[in-house]
């Protein structure tokens, strides 16, 4: 019997400088930085790719596709406080658009 550890998701990290965004999946190239490797095991010489800030410039900004804000506030909020911000987007926009179609749709009551 075979059991299967799940990966841990692995923080991201955003520059409050320029708004850079380090994904451990992604690694960083032009830093020389391998695939999977985390904020905290960054070595130490590594800045921004693109404006030079040091690793203490950086925020964590948790897993991507993480629900965003506190775990402790994700049960308030109707229930939209634990979608994640790309279903926050397309029910937002999705809103928007029913509501123009609807909206549009009264010129065909003449």
């Amino acid at each position: 019997m075979s059991t299967e550890i799940e990966p841990k998701e692995l923080d991201r990290h955003e520059c409050v400088i320029c708004g850079y965004v380090y994904e451990p999946a992604l690694g960083d190239d032009k830093g020389k930085v391998a695939k999977g490797t985390p904020f905290e095991e960054l070595p130490p010489g590594w800045r921004c790719p693109i404006c030079g800030a040091r690793t203490s410039q950086f925020n964590n900004v948790g897993p991507k596709g993480k629900a965003s804000g506190f775990q402790e506030n994700l049960r308030y909020g109707l229930g939209v406080n634990t979608l994640t911000p790309a279903q926050k987007n397309l029910l937002i926009f999705g809103a928007l658009a029913l509501g123009f179609l609807g909206f549009i749709s009264l010129y065909a009551l003449q």
